[in-house]
């Protein structure tokens, strides 16, 4: 039997086994990693016109280059951030299960619309990082979430990636629940890039991946050790940002 004959028996056998359904709602679907319309329709996806630093959306277009007036009140210390979509409804439920439902599959499809989002960076970027988990958090849950993006992003945009490059050196608190001031304390020196890694970080364009966008506590942190080792420029780019509503 020809390996493509094969190959379809074997297609068909695991949709049998492992139906095609909806990523959100769970209703049978045509495709897998995959979404039905009426679950499609309702995300909130971020586009244009939106702040050239923080990527919020404006409610109107305020010309190129723009930046909103939370991104001049309180520089971030990355370039840029870019986001796929606001973090509710459907948005919401994705993140929460990629992080904590053991859904890693989800990341395939999570990923083409996080390189669709930051397309214009990536064609520009040197290397994609993932915001990395302490050693001890890792263990306990097995895999880190922002490098299972991560990985799916550089697989698809052929832009290199370099999971050891950042560590988190100490272990932190969970962020959620936490306010503003106690979650810029708690990844406050957090992350290094370690000696034996600082070649691969200086004078280069980074991509630094992470699921969502809150306060931007977590991935200032880390871009901050990331331009300590000499990084020319960091970008954010996220599946999801939390923010109040468009400017």
């Amino acid at each position: 039997m020809p390996w493509q004959s094969v190959g379809r028996v074997w297609s068909l056998a695991l949709d049998f086994v492992y139906p095609a359904i909806c990523a959100g709602c769970g209703i049978m679907t045509g495709s897998h990693r995959g979404l039905c319309g009426p679950c499609w329709s309702t995300i909130p996806f971020i586009e244009r016109p939106y702040c050239e630093v923080l990527g919020i959306p404006f409610v109107h277009d305020q010309g190129e280059g723009a930046i909103s007036p939370k991104a001049m009140a309180s520089q971030p210390v990355f370039d840029r951030l870019r986001a796929v979509a606001v973090h509710r409804g459907i948005v919401r439920r994705l993140v929460h299960s990629l992080k904590y439902k053991d859904r890693t599959e989800l990341a395939p499809m999570m990923a083409t619309w996080m390189a669709r989002a930051g397309a214009e960076e990536l064609r520009k970027a040197d290397a994609i990082i993932p915001v990395p988990l302490h050693r001890w958090r890792l263990f306990l849950r097995r895999y880190n979430q922002a490098a299972e993006l991560s990985r799916e992003i550089a697989r698809q945009s052929g832009v290199t990636h370099l999971p050891r490059s950042l560590v988190r050196k100490r272990a932190t608190k969970r962020q959620v629940g936490l306010g503003r001031k106690a979650r810029l304390r708690n990844v406050e020196g957090a992350f290094e890039v370690p000696a034996e890694n600082r070649d691969t970080v200086l004078g280069r364009r980074i991509i630094l991946v992470d699921d969502v966008f809150t306060t931007g506590a977590t991935v200032n942190a880390a871009a901050r050790a990331l331009k300590r080792a000499g990084a020319l420029e960091v970008t954010v780019l996220t599946f999801a940002m939390a923010f109040a509503a468009p400017i």
